[in-house]
């Protein structure tokens, strides 16, 4: 791993004072390649936390441009940048806040074909997508690449984040579960309303967003229990947090 600069060292300082972290930990997140599927709502906070965390390098992949109606919730960008490409305004905001991260921008939407070509450079790979498409897309390709998956969802009051390993073993010697067996099939088209058509409050993505953001943390640097088999569901009215345990499914007969 490389050496962390004297400029690093003061940088990450409250990092590297935390038994959990260290030296060692930032040298990890400095090696780091993660993908970030989406510039949006839960990209925009996962982008923030994990530039200023020092994450070596962050992949932005994202079709969409900024938009008014988006900076209620999309933080990383602001009303200079409505207009520009997402990946471009999120790489400008990442690079003001913290110019040792490198940024890889894809301009298009994500897909298995993008996927195979291009997944197995990540170490890690952060879903922040608003539709089941890319949701599935996204970890039937991860578990393809062995690669760890954070994936979060959000509603108008309330959200979600799990951690996908599906290829590895847990402490009993079965499988982890995956993505389908959490949710074995998306709803017909039409069912799930989009936020354009039913709203969603701004801080919200930012709760959701954030905590995708540690559990990335808590994988790159090896602290702590990620939420691996386990669904972590927020309901904002209420002020709860509720965790679900999941296991693999026993595949059919």
């Amino acid at each position: 791993m490389d050496p962390l600069t004297p400029e690093e060292i003061e940088r990450y300082k409250r990092h590297i004072l935390l038994p959990e972290i260290g030296g060692t930990g930032q040298q990890r997140l400095k090696a780091a390649k993660v993908l970030v599927i989406g510039a949006g709502g839960l990209g925009a906070p996962v982008l923030y936390y994990l530039a200023a965390a020092g994450v070596g390098t962050l992949g932005l992949i994202d079709d969409d441009v900024v938009s008014l109606s988006n900076l209620q919730r999309q933080i990383i960008h602001d009303t200079g940048t409505i207009g520009e490409r997402k990946t471009q305004s999120a790489r400008r905001a990442i690079a003001q806040l913290n110019p040792h991260v490198r940024t890889q921008n894809f301009e298009e939407r994500f897909s298995l074909v993008w996927a195979h070509d291009h997944l197995k450079s990540f170490d890690l790979v952060i879903d922040g997508s608003d539709n089941f498409d890319t949701r599935y897309a996204a970890a039937d390709a991860a578990e393809t690449a062995r690669v760890p998956l954070v994936t979060g969802a959000v509603g108008r009051f309330d959200g979600s984040v799990t951690v996908l390993k599906p290829y590895e073993t847990g402490p009993d010697g079965m499988l982890w579960p995956g993505y389908r067996d959490l949710f074995p099939a998306p709803p017909p088209e039409g069912v799930v309303p989009s936020c354009a058509e039913t709203g969603i409050v701004g801080a919200l993505t930012g709760v959701i967003g954030t905590i995708m953001a540690m559990e990335a943390i808590k994988l790159i640097t090896r602290t702590g229990e990620p939420l691996i088999g386990r669904l972590l569901l927020y309901d904002a009215l209420a002020a709860r947090f509720d965790t679900v345990r999941y296991k693999r499914r026993a595949p059919k007969a």
